[in-house]
C-alpha cells in the first residue's frame, strides 16, 4: 500500500532534550509516535571544522499533511542553530499501522 507517512530524522544533543521533544510533538499531534535511538556518534563539518559529537536520534513517524507543522514546532524546540531535519517518504507499510500515523495527526 503506497501511503502518505513521512519518517523524519532529527538528532539531539541529550536524551532529555530527544524526550521533551518527543512528548511536545506527539502532544500536539504533529507526530504519531518517535522512537528515540541513544548513543548515536555523529561526524560532521561545521562552520569549516571537523565534529565529533555523541547524539540521540529521533525517528519521527508523521503524515505529509502534517510536515510543515512538524519543521516549524521542531526548529522553535531545538536547541541547535541549524537542526538535522530530514523527511524520508514510507513507500509501504501495514496498512493499520499507516491509518494509525494518519489518525493520530490529523489537523483538527
Amino acid at each position: 500500500m503506497s501511503s502518505s507517512t513521512l519518517i523524519t530524522l532529527c538528532t539531539c544533543p541529550t536524551q532529555a532534550t530527544a524526550e521533551e521533544i518527543a512528548n511536545t510533538l506527539v502532544e500536539q499531534g504533529v507526530a504519531a509516535c518517535i522512537n528515540i535511538v541513544p548513543n548515536i556518534i555523529s561526524i560532521y563539518k561545521w562552520q569549516g571544522k571537523l565534529a565529533q559529537d555523541n547524539e540521540v536520534l529521533m525517528l519521527i513517524k508523521t503524515d505529509q499533511s502534517r510536515y510543515q507543522d512538524l519543521e516549524q514546532a521542531l526548529t522553535s524546540l531545538h536547541p541547535y542553530e541549524l537542526p538535522e531535519i530530514i523527511a524520508v517518504p514510507v513507500d509501504r507499510g501495514l496498512t493499520g499501522y499507516l491509518n494509525w500515523v494518519t489518525q493520530c495527526t490529523k489537523n483538527l
